[in-house]
């Protein structure tokens, strides 16, 4: 099975996906781009014979992968960083009305003042994380240079897990359904514990 799923994504046109899915679900965070990232590396597992053992096909190179993910990411976080940075009174009208993105912006204002812009590498396993950084970080007016290089981080960071749960997920475990199970499970903890730590601390 993954091994026709290989040979259907092989094509360079994959990158394109993954790349379009990761920029975009800054601003749609429902689309599955972890799914697709994961799916893309447990058939370049299994295509590779990685996992089967069998001759190599044509299938999305990792590195290339990891990079495309990474830079999409960054991309996407500084579309939303710009586009709050433009948007002015009225977007700081609704963060004033939302105790929590009050509390975030607060949070993330003095972690980038700080150089403590791990809480933007962590709100990147966050559902939803992702969005609200990048959107309160423009709208605070940060300096792009104490957002930017924490984005990088946070994109490559993410990338480079997503495909390693999906490509050493096949390798150890077989190039199944099961292995994808557990590496969308994987990558789903990963979100939840990164969801628990950023919440709101009692005052």
């Amino acid at each position: 099975m993954f091994e026709s799923v290989g040979a259907l994504i092989g094509a360079p046109w994959i990158y394109a996906l993954v790349a379009l899915s990761v920029l975009l679900d800054v601003f749609l965070p429902v689309l599955p781009s972890g799914v697709l990232v994961i799916t893309a590396a447990t058939a370049a597992a299994a295509g590779s014979g990685a996992a089967t053992g069998r001759l190599p096909h044509e299938v999305p190179d990792i590195l290339a992968l990891i990079l495309s993910a990474a830079t999409a990411s960054v991309l996407g976080d500084l579309a939303a960083y710009r586009l709050a940075r433009r948007g002015g009174a009225r977007l700081d009208r609704a963060i004033s009305r939302s105790r929590r993105l009050t509390t975030a912006q607060e949070r993330l204002g003095g972690a980038l003042a700080e150089g403590g812009g791990a809480l933007v590498v962590l709100a990147r396993f966050a559902p939803a994380g992702r969005s609200v950084v990048s959107l309160i970080a423009g709208a605070a007016h940060r300096r792009v240079r104490d957002f930017l290089p924490w984005s990088a981080l946070a994109g490559l960071s993410w990338a480079a897990y997503s495909v390693a749960l999906g490509y050493y997920g096949a390798t150890w475990l077989g190039a199944t359904w099961l292995a994808t199970g557990v590496s969308f499970l994987a990558l789903f903890a990963a979100g939840a514990g990164a969801a628990y730590l950023m919440r709101p601390r009692p005052a």
